[in-house]
């Protein structure tokens, strides 16, 4: 449900990309098992029940009557293979993140919203339309520990222990999203206490957030749940 919920929440806030990017969550209690929207479903489309169970190689387990889009999971299935610790990976082609990422600075120091990745967010060089292997180790060798990623030229992708977690950091950082010419900058000792205070001690985000989402969706999109 929680997949479903984020979906659909994407959609609501005007981050989707027509049939394109993913979410994905991998199946609780069965490893190398993934779920993931439907291709060709716009993200307001996708339900609890249409949602597809797949393997690491993008292949359909059990009876779907749809299909995915392999090339488009494979970004995830990298991600998901080497970072176990991850649920949920969050990827999106949203303006101004492709805008951010096309700067030459990145995202800076320059809100609160943007403290909380200080130190914390990776960049991918942009190789392509089509995701290669080799590129797959490059992506992970480029995040390293770290849970969130613009990709040059391309978009953001973040990873989540929970799919809360995920969606809440995604918010975050598209609030976070700023320019580059004459912004004032915070103190470097600011930026750094702030930033480890918004981090909290690694707790898990999304926990106080994701209930009031929900509640959200009910309101305007209940259908999410069927």
């Amino acid at each position: 449900m929680d997949l479903a919920a984020a979906y659909r929440l994407v959609a609501l806030e005007g981050w989707d990309d027509l049939i394109y990017s993913h979410i994905s969550a991998s199946v609780p209690k069965e490893p190398s098992h993934f779920l993931i929207n439907p291709f060709g479903f716009a993200f307001d489309e996708v339900t609890a029940s249409n949602l597809v169970k797949i393997n690491q190689a993008a292949e359909i387990i059990g009876d779907s009557p749809h299909s995915v889009n392999v090339t488009g999971f494979a970004l995830h299935a990298a991600l998901h293979a080497a970072r176990p610790d991850t649920v949920c990976v969050l990827h999106l082609h949203e303006t101004f993140a492709i805008a951010v990422s096309a700067q030459q600075a990145g995202l800076l120091p320059l809100s609160q919203h943007a403290l909380r990745f200080e130190g914390e967010i990776a960049y991918h060089d942009y190789e392509g339309l089509a995701f290669t292997p080799r590129e797959g180790k490059s992506l992970v060798r480029a995040l390293g520990t770290k849970t969130t990623m613009l990709l040059r030229n391309h978009g953001l992708v973040v990873l989540g222990r929970t799919v809360a977690e995920a969606y809440v950091l995604a918010a975050t950082l598209l609030a976070a999203q700023s320019g580059s010419v004459a912004l004032h900058r915070p103190r470097d000792k600011v930026i750094a206490l702030a930033a480890e205070q918004l981090r909290d001690g690694g707790a898990v985000e999304g926990v106080a957030e994701w209930p009031a989402l929900l509640r959200k969706l009910d309101r305007l999109s209940p259908e999410f749940r069927s």
